[in-house]
């Protein structure tokens, strides 16, 4: 089974709220977004956003240029599904992150949960290509991943654990450390997964 075979399956299979990254309110990466000081007409796009909270809380604050994009249609039919009419106000792609091609540029990017699924080389290169092609200059990344003392896989797959440092080491000198957070995630099925919250500026 490929990755969007597998991906489309776990929507298809699970609801979103029994899936061990749900969050009922994204607390992290709202209180990360504020701090950047994004104006609400900025462009934002959350990579691997699926099912996701954060659309629904962004669009209630008032952001008004918002792009989802996940690997799986299924995740951003639920999505849509429960935005209702609001839908129509988001940007939604699916597709592959490796493979996309970005056709615009961002003022912020948001990844929470899946940089840390690219085990391979290959793939991380072809991330870093994307997220360089489509953030602006001068733009944000904020990265969420696994901790070191996080799990070692998750939805069956293996997982690449990330420290601050080692995450900025992977993303090159054109990426500079801001800030950066740990969580304690605590899974619909009462389980904790160590996080971290890593924020870098775009340098070119």
């Amino acid at each position: 089974m490929d990755r969007k075979q597998h991906w489309e399956q776990v929507y298809r299979q699970k609801s979103d709220e029994t899936l061990s990254w749900f969050q009922p309110r994204p607390e992290i990466s709202l209180d990360l977004i504020h701090a950047v000081g994004l104006r609400k007409t900025e462009a934002l796009i959350d990579v691997g956003g699926g099912a996701s909270r954060l659309v629904d809380q962004l669009l209630a604050e008032g952001y008004t240029d918002l792009t989802v994009l996940d690997i799986a249609q299924q995740a951003l039919i639920t999505a849509r599904t429960r935005l209702g009419n609001s839908a129509s106000q988001v940007h939604w792609i699916a597709a592959d992150l490796t493979a996309w091609q970005p056709g615009r540029s961002y003022r912020l990017w948001h990844d929470r949960a899946v940089f840390h699924f690219l085990t391979d080389p290959a793939e991380r290169a072809a991330y870093r290509k994307n997220l360089e092609a489509a953030l602006a200059p001068g733009g944000t990344a904020i990265i969420a991943s696994f901790a070191l003392e996080g799990p070692e896989r998750c939805s069956g797959l293996p997982v690449q654990r990330y420290s601050p440092q080692t995450l900025a080491a992977e993303l090159g000198s054109g990426f500079r450390l801001l800030q950066h957070r740990h969580d304690a995630h605590h899974t619909p099925a009462d389980r904790i997964q160590q996080f971290q919250y890593s924020v870098f500026e775009y340098r070119i």
